[in-house]
C-alpha cells in the first residue's frame, strides 16, 4: 500500500496481519511445529519483516500470530503462493482459524489481538508519542548492550563508521522486530490502549 508523501511522491506502508487461531491442547506440539514451518517459508519471500506467536494464557486454546510484510504487494505474493496453500493444508485438523485482521504501518504491532467470539471492537491505536516511547524502551537497552559488548572487541573502532552502523543495524533490526517490539507492546498494552483524556 502506498500513501502520498508531502513532496507529491508515494510512501510504501508495511502491512501487519493478525491471525487468531484456536488450538486443541493435544495438538499444541504439532501446531507449534506447523506454525514455525510457516514462518520459515514466509521468511524466504521478499518483504517479510518478522512474526510473533503468543497464547492468551497458559491453559488457553486461543493463539495469536502477528506477521509483517514490507508492502501489500509482497504480502499478496506470499498469501497467494502455492507453498503457503500447501502449508495451510497441512494445518487442517491442527488449528481452527477464527479471524484475520490487516493493519498498515507501525500501528499493526500495537493493535489488540482480534477474537472472533468478541463483538468487533473499536480499534484503539495508541497516540504516536506512546508508540515512540514503546519503541525507545525496546531499542535503548538493546543498543546500549550491543554498544558496550562491541566496545570490547579489539579493532572494532578501526572499522569505518558506515560499516559499523551497517553491521549493528543488521543485527538489531531482526531482534527488535521478532522479539522486543512484540514483547514490549504486550507488556505495555494496558497503558497503550488506555482511553485518552479529554
Amino acid at each position: 500500500m502506498t500513501t502520498p508523501s508531502p513532496d507529491g511522491g508515494s510512501v510504501t506502508r508495511t502491512v501487519t496481519v493478525s491471525v487468531h487461531r484456536r488450538v486443541s491442547p493435544e495438538h499444541v506440539p504439532e501446531a507449534t511445529r506447523w506454525v514455525q514451518a510457516g514462518v520459515n517459508l514466509a521468511n524466504r519471500y521478499p518483504g517479510f519483516l518478522g512474526s510473533g506467536w503468543v497464547r492468551d494464557g497458559e491453559d488457553s486454546h486461543d493463539w495469536h500470530l502477528l506477521y509483517r510484510f514490507a508492502d501489500a504487494a509482497r504480502l499478496a505474493a506470499w498469501e497467494t503462493s502455492d507453498e503457503r496453500a500447501a502449508w495451510l493444508a497441512r494445518g487442517r485438523g491442527l488449528v481452527e482459524e477464527q479471524r484475520v485482521v490487516r493493519r498498515t504501518g507501525i500501528e499493526g504491532w500495537f493493535d489488540a489481538p482480534a477474537r472472533e467470539d468478541d463483538a468487533p471492537p473499536a480499534v484503539v491505536v495508541p497516540p504516536r508519542w506512546k508508540q515512540s516511547v514503546s519503541i525507545w524502551l525496546a531499542f535503548f537497552p538493546l543498543n546500549l548492550l550491543v554498544t558496550v559488548l562491541l566496545g570490547h572487541v579489539d579493532g572494532f573502532e578501526d572499522v569505518p563508521v558506515v560499516l559499523r552502523v551497517l553491521g549493528t543495524t543488521l543485527l538489531l533490526t531482526p531482534i527488535m522486530t521478532y522479539l522486543l517490539i512484540p514483547w514490549v507492546t504486550r507488556l505495555l498494552r494496558p497503558w497503550l490502549t488506555a482511553p485518552r483524556r479529554t
